[in-house]
């Protein structure tokens, strides 16, 4: 259910951004305002609006493949805190996935990132934790592949775009989002590895 909540909520919020400029301006992530404004909220609001419908779509689709294994997994492995932690993981990717930028270009007032790959990426990254063993297709390879083999490759290629800088893609985000999810669960799940290895082999 939260995942289907959170979908929504994207879904209306960067519905309402498309028609309305002034409300994206107020709520994307622009690391100069926030530092100078001390508006800290944009961490959060930025995951909520999109550039178009296909970046909308896309990350919506990944969190709908994800998102619901992720968090029928939580509440398996922590029962009553299992929803809770879906909730906390997810928002604090958003942070997590958006401070090195922040950072990085605090002193560029014409920086701006928007979208939920940050919070995406961390989803995708607990689920390759918690099954290995699934199997991913990425565009354009036209075969799956087990993710334990998608999780490296993934970061290698968002750690090498995000040094380059040549497109308009926030691969920074996706690889710290990315490694903060992994991270988390981790952290909170003793059996993790153990899980991890096993399913392996």
């Amino acid at each position: 259910m939260i995942t289907f909540l959170l979908i929504g909520i994207t879904v209306v919020v960067s519905l309402l951004a498309f028609s309305n400029e002034d409300i994206q301006r107020k709520l994307i992530f622009n690391p100069f305002v926030i530092d100078k404004r001390k508006e800290y909220f944009r961490f959060i609001t930025s995951g909520f609006i999109h550039a178009d419908w296909m970046h909308l779509a896309f990350n919506m689709y990944a969190l709908y493949l994800f998102g619901r294994v992720v968090e029928q997994s939580f509440i398996q492995i922590f029962q009553n805190l299992g929803a809770i932690l879906f909730v906390v993981l997810y928002f604090s990717a958003l942070i997590m996935s958006a401070t090195f930028s922040f950072y990085k270009h605090k002193e560029n007032p014409g920086y701006n990132a928007l979208g939920a790959s940050g919070a995406v990426s961390a989803i995708l990254f607990a689920s390759i934790i918690l099954f290995p063993g699934q199997r991913l297709m990425i565009f354009p390879i036209p075969f799956f592949i087990p993710s334990y083999i998608v999780g490296p490759l993934y970061l290698l290629y968002s750690y090498y775009m995000g040094r380059r800088g040549l497109d308009n893609v926030g691969h920074d985000a996706h690889f710290f989002g990315a490694l903060w999810g992994a991270l988390f669960v981790l952290l909170l799940w003793h059996d993790a590895w153990k899980n991890f290895i096993s399913q392996l082999f």
